[in-house]
């Protein structure tokens, strides 16, 4: 390397990382080919553009900026929600420092997306909280049982014993209640028996979860399909995928109301993570809505038995739709804000080493 061939932009280029120069009215000056490929617009007509037309930052973020400025303080921002200008979003840990180039002071944010890092991690929390939560209500379920048995069987014996009929309508309600509770107890543990594999067309699946949806849903519900024909069939129990992805169509439609879109959408995805082990190729399955979204406060709570944001719901479709997902060994995912929630099932088409 000959002396003076050492340019600090030849660094830019180079790097993993997504960097944004800006000026003081946080314009664009320049980005490296990470950032183009990030935002997918050239440095030649990103530059000169605010930063706000290609990349929307976190409500506070760019007022720290402005104080990068005057201070000289620089600072970094973990797990940032950054919304793309094609409405994509990713989550990215943030660096912003101050600098001076030609007598001008400069802004430069360091970029580095960490999705699948995030999603690792959330699809490790995900699949430990349910084998917690399955292995409490086991435990409850059996807790729970055998009285309810010995409670049902002495009211058949009381009422064999009765000296009036008319009486009988009180044992008969303490049975038929402990039949109720029997019943709730087993939709908790969900299904039990074993999947009944074969290789089945996901897409069967979808039109007859479909065909149910339409036929009992209002009319101002609309269900719409985008689906990948590509996608190879998988060995997996038609009947246990059909009540898992109904029970979550349903759920919403449910929070849709009277009226409102719903797509069932499919794609594979490739050299997919889930929970340790990883899969060349994986289907993905999402319902999407355009709803009110997941009430405030139970996002990270949906998928535990009896958790509902509704005031006549049981809280067990999402935890058996989950049970159901994770026998057949994928998982569902979650995001929702007001006018867009998507469950996302992933299920392995190969398993990798």
């Amino acid at each position: 390397m000959q002396e003076g061939d050492f340019k600090p932009a030849r660094i830019l280029e180079h790097l993993i990382t997504s960097v944004f120069i800006l000026d003081d009215d946080l314009r664009l000056r320049h980005i490296n080919p990470s950032a183009e490929m990030l935002v997918e617009v050239s440095v030649r007509k990103a530059r000169g553009q605010p930063l706000d037309r290609l990349l929307v930052l976190p409500e506070g973020m760019e007022r720290r900026m402005d104080q990068v400025l005057e201070a000289q303080q620089p600072f970094t921002e973990h797990e940032a929600r950054l919304r793309l200008w094609n409405g994509r979003t990713v989550t990215a840990d943030c660096g912003v420092t101050g600098m001076e180039a030609e007598g001008e002071q400069l802004l430069m944010l360091e970029v580095m997306v960490i999705d699948r890092q995030v999603r690792m991690s959330h699809e490790e929390s995900l699949l430990a909280q349910h084998q917690t939560v399955r292995s409490i209500v086991r435990g409850l379920a059996h807790e729970i049982k055998n009285p309810l048995g010995g409670l049902r069987g002495a009211a058949q014996l009381l009422e064999r014993e009765l000296p009036e009929p008319e009486l009988a309508e009180y044992t008969r309600v303490i049975i038929e209640e402990a039949d109720r509770l029997q019943a709730l107890v087993d939709r908790m543990l969900g299904p039990r028996d074993r999947p009944r594999t074969r290789m089945v067309n996901i897409h069967e699946v979808l039109e007859r979860v479909r065909t149910l949806v339409v036929a009992e849903s209002p009319e101002g519900i609309t269900v719409r399909r985008d689906y990948d024909p590509a996608i190879p069939e998988l060995m997996a129990d038609p009947d246990q995928l059909i009540q898992a992805v109904l029970n979550l169509v349903r759920n919403a439609v449910q929070a849709l109301g009277q009226e409102g879109e719903i797509t069932l959408r499919t794609r594979v995805d490739r050299q997919v993570t889930i929970g340790n082990r990883c899969h060349r190729l994986v289907l993905m399955i999402e319902i999407r809505d355009n709803g009110p979204g997941i009430p405030p406060g139970i996002e990270q709570e949906i998928f535990y038995p009896m958790i509902t944001g509704r005031a006549d719901g049981e809280g067990l479709g999402l935890s058996i739709a989950q049970a159901v997902v994770n026998r057949h060994g994928g998982l569902i995912e979650c995001e929702s804000e007001p006018g867009n929630t998507v469950f996302r099932l992933l299920l392995p088409l190969e398993s990798g080493k």
